[in-house]
């Protein structure tokens, strides 16, 4: 199985500049992008085996990536 990269500058590279001035001037955007790695961290840790959990865990944790996904996303559009 191979192993995606759902970083949000993989997930979203057509706000690549917009993402990287948010992290530097939106302290909410900054964090909610740290809790959104986080996750993603701990996502990537358990599909390649590191780390074991249940399947309802992990799924939970994909509907918190999206979840966190789409807030930054709304962000993103907001500051256009």
């Amino acid at each position: 199985m191979s192993i995606e990269n759902h970083s949000l500058a993989a997930e979203l590279p057509e706000f690549k500049d917009q993402i990287h001035n948010l992290k530097m001037n939106d302290n909410h955007f900054r964090n909610l992008h740290e809790k959104y790695n986080d996750v993603e961290h701990e996502i990537h840790r358990i599909e390649v085996g590191a780390e074991n959990t249940s399947d309802d865990y992990l799924h939970e944790r994909k509907k918190q990536r999206l979840l966190l996904k789409d807030e930054l996303l709304a962000i993103i559009k907001k500051s256009q």
